[in-house]
């Protein structure tokens, strides 16, 4: 006979095979209670599994811990916290995700309930997300003694794990579910019981026969008022704890008065029952929740997508025997190498070392067609490999790669309360408690007027009633607009972003990398002599790239680029000498040259100096190139023409820009005449050249000064102050230097098309919102006086009030088809983290 099961976790005896089991190493373990269980899943979570490989023994005593202290101090573990707390100067950061929500008094019970903690430094609850994001300080608190404290106040609060989170979501669908199943049986069989009542009339049908009907009818309101109606019960009872107000309670107050006028009527067999009258709301109000429940799942999707996109294990290289390990991501150093199979995602910020691939970068950029990458080429962390296995070296760490920058970003932004939204939260809260007070005035007078229904209209007030529309109305539409715009590679990382870029009057553009390439180019070479033996244009290149071999000027990039194969082989090069900010002089092939500014070469021709800026006839641009001399001791050779190009994009942007009636201004540290070059070309009137990084904040300033809303557009990184000191700012981006940058909106897509279809979304979202909160305040302030004057009988309150609330949230998923028109983006794996078979097939060039 065999023996007892132990815990595989602490060793203990499992009375109960079967009630606790934990999924390690791809097997379902037996565990000996839910303390057990839950630390094993944070263990598996963390990507920690190879504890239960190198142990020896489960773990002394675990059995006398208590479960509930065991399963919340695992978090306290560094290795555990490794993976999603982000540690600061002198505190960390977590965002977790919240079982619960319900509604904008929740929000503010959480909220408020943790910044009262000792340690505690900032918290931040997202409705439409489900997500929480808290800041502290390990000296004076830690993160178990958080999530204890939200457990205390009802909820329950776990680091997000995709895995973790997909299963939450089905576990409380299910549950809605079959609570809306119950309501709906029990308020159809009631009903049918309330019918002959009504169709019979006063009297009409006999006193015994009409007792069994309500007898029956309370039998069956029974399970929908203790079963499906508990949700209501156990927020109101959780408000009512913490001493606060929240919309379950005006609700089971309204469903206890009903419920027990209709048991007093029942049991004396005397008075009116509202039996059907309490089915049908708690119907309607889980119908409308089940509803809003999964137009909040769908708005932030996109959100939950860039977190899911991380991976937990990859497979790393052993350089010296080639050997794979599976491991952890965030174990990954830099330096070291990992295969990333067909399908899979990259887990960290990676070079290609060998093989050639193509890779798929939608979630990030928005860009749903696969690029060509080779070795030495840079992947970001969360693009899909899409071609063939490549062997990979890890740039960044787990925490620095771009996905879980990204992921930072948006959380930021998800806990950055607009100001309009943290009103209508406040407005909510106490909305709550004075209509409470309003039902007790309206059953006092009424019970003066018609004391038969004083508590029918009492109830009318106490249901029809919606502040959670009101909650609502702006973190819907901010989270269905932030998860539109992720899908079009546009990273919102400020709450306030939208609204702002809605709200602005001017636009001011930086010019380098921003309205142009980025990187200079050759544009043309003007030889000095015709005579017989002269150099021609591609010796002239071939001698400038030797000279500059080896140099990691933009210039010298540029002459290498523009030699292409007529450099494949250089001429010898033989002693240089780099003059910093001037030029190289060296021998080529036997020959010695200088390479440089006017300047530099003016040495050796004292009659360039005077002739270098002088304007080509030939090409009127040519006022605003940079130009490098080739001479020798003998004559001047060529000269050399870079240009910083033009986006392709960049005068269609300006003038729908302008277009719209904004007011463009181009500010840039170059020269007058290449900053009149493109101000010209893009119809620019308002332009400022050699604008230091103080003249470009002050020239933002004294637009804000003429009261002006300025939006600015850089490169994210070098104009850091002055895309601080705009209304808000846009930065055309790499999702590779996402950690730097001090932007709101990050286009990861790198193009300037995405800006126009940015304030597209941006005012879209701010008309959707003020029709929300419009919508709000006018159904309350007219269903509320209509219910208070006894017009709206407690069945036609219910439909109101869940349809009300319905209505924002549905309103708000107008923003995400909008956002689908322009770039399809590949599903997100989750889970497994492997992309689906069409992907990799679509992207194999």
């Amino acid at each position: 006979m065999t023996g007892p099961i132990a815990c595989f976790h602490c060793g203990e005896p499992v009375e109960r095979p079967g009630r606790w089991t934990a999924r390690v190493d791809g097997a379902e373990r037996e565990m000996c209670c839910a303390g057990c269980q839950a630390v094993a899943n944070a263990i598996v979570a963390a990507g920690l599994d190879d504890y239960y490989r190198a142990r020896t023994a489960p773990a002394p005593g675990a059995a006398i811990v208590p479960p509930e202290l065991r399963a919340l101090e695992v978090y306290d573990d560094a290795e555990v916290q490794a993976r999603f707390v982000r540690s600061r100067d002198s505190d960390c950061e977590a965002t977790l995700m919240i079982d619960g929500l319900r509604c904008g008094a929740c929000v503010w019970l959480l909220e408020q309930g943790l910044r009262r903690r000792p340690g505690v430094e900032a918290a931040s609850v997202n409705l439409a997300t489900g997500r929480a994001t808290l800041r502290w300080d390990p000296a004076a608190t830690r993160l178990s003694a958080l999530l204890d404290a939200i457990g205390r106040l009802g909820y329950r609060a776990l680091p997000f794990d995709p895995r973790e989170r997909e299963a939450q979501i089905q576990r409380t669908s299910k549950a809605m579910f079959r609570r809306l199943f119950i309501a709906g049986l029990g308020m159809m069989q009631v009903m049918m019981y309330a019918v002959p009542v009504y169709v019979a009339g006063p009297g009409g049908i006999e006193p015994r026969y009409e007792s069994l009907l309500r007898w029956a009818s309370l039998l069956l309101t029974l399970p929908v008022m203790f079963y499906s109606a508990s949700p209501f019960f156990a927020g109101a009872w959780r408000d009512l704890r913490a001493r606060a107000v929240g919309m379950d309670v005006p609700v089971v107050i309204g469903l206890l008065a009903a419920f027990a006028a209709s048991v007093r009527a029942t049991v004396v067999g005397d008075g009116e029952v509202y039996f059907d009258s309490v089915t049908m709301f708690v119907f309607l109000l889980l119908a409308a929740r089940y509803v809003e429940w999964i137009a909040r799942r769908r708005a932030g999707r996109a959100i939950d997508a860039v977190a899911a996109a991380i991976p937990d294990m990859v497979d790393r290289v052993d350089p010296a025997g080639g050997a794979i390990e599976r491991v952890p991501a965030t174990r990954l150093a830099p330096g070291e190498l990992f295969r990333v199979p067909v399908g899979e995602r990259v887990a960290v910020d990676a070079s290609i070392v060998e093989g050639r691939t193509a890779i798929d970068q939608s979630l990030l950029t928005g860009e749903s067609l696969p690029v060509a990458r080779g070795p030495g080429d840079e992947v970001p962390g969360g693009a899909i490999n899409a071609g063939s296995p490549v062997l990979m070296r890890v740039l960044r760490t787990s925490a620095e790669s771009a996905i879980s920058t990204i992921e930072r970003l948006v959380d930021r932004a998800a806990a950055d309360k607009p100001r309009l939204a943290g009103l209508t939260e406040r407005i909510a809260r106490w909305f709550v408690a004075a209509l409470l007070l309003l039902a007790a005035g309206v059953w006092f007078a009424w019970m003066q007027l018609d004391p038969a229904r004083a508590a029918q209209v009492a109830i009318a007030v106490l249901v029809v009633s919606c502040p959670c529309a009101l909650s609502m109305a702006t973190p819907a539409a901010l989270a269905a607009a932030t998860g539109a715009a992720m899908r079009r590679g546009m990273l919102v990382a400020r709450g306030d972003a939208l609204d702002q870029v809605a709200a602005c009057t001017d636009v001011v553009f930086d010019k380098t990398g921003t309205l142009t390439r980025g990187r200079p180019e050759l544009v043309r070479v003007a030889l000095a002599g015709d005579a017989p033996g002269a150099a021609t244009s591609a010796q002239a290149i071939a001698i400038a790239a030797s000279l500059e071999s080896g140099q990691a000027h933009p210039l010298a990039d540029a002459i290498r680029r523009a030699g292409g194969d007529a450099i494949a082989a250089l001429l010898p090069a033989g002693e240089r000498e780099t003059v910093p900010g001037m030029g190289v002089e060296g021998v080529v092939d036997g020959r010695r040259y200088r390479l440089g500014s006017a300047a530099f070469v003016a040495a050796w021709h004292p009659a360039l100096a005077e002739t270098a800026e002088a304007a080509d006839p030939a090409d009127p641009q040519a006022a605003g190139d940079t130009t490098v001399w080739l001479v020798d001791a003998d004559a001047p050779i060529a000269r050399f023409h870079f240009r910083d190009r033009l986006r392709d994009e960049a005068r269609e942007v300006c003038e729908t820009l302008a277009a719209a009636g904004l007011r463009l201004h181009l500010l840039s540290g170059d020269r007058g005449a290449a900053v009149a070059q493109v101000a010209g070309a893009l119809g620019i009137e308002a332009a400022q050249a050699d604008a230091s990084p103080q003249l470009k904040l002050e020239y933002v300033r004294s637009l804000q000064q003429r009261g002006r809303r300025v939006l600015m557009v850089g490169d994210g990184i070098n104009d850091a102050p002055v895309l601080a000191a705009a209304d808000v700012s846009v930065a055309v981006g790499r999702a590779t230097s996402l950690a730097r940058t001090a932007a709101a909106v990050v286009l990861l897509g790198q193009s300037l098309n995405d800006l126009p279809a940015l304030r597209s979304l941006a005012l879209r979202t701010r008309s959707i919102v003020r029709a929300n909160l419009g919508w709000a305040l006018a159904y309350n302030a007219v269903a509320i006086p209509a219910a208070a004057l006894g017009w709206v009988p407690p069945w036609l309150a219910a439909i109101g009030m869940s349809t009300s609330s319905l209505l924002v949230v549905l309103n708000a998923l107008r923003l995400i088809p909008a956002a689908r028109a322009g770039r399809a983006v590949a599903p997100v794996p989750t889970a497994g983290r492997r992309a689906p078979a069409g992907t990799a097939a679509h992207g194999n060039p």
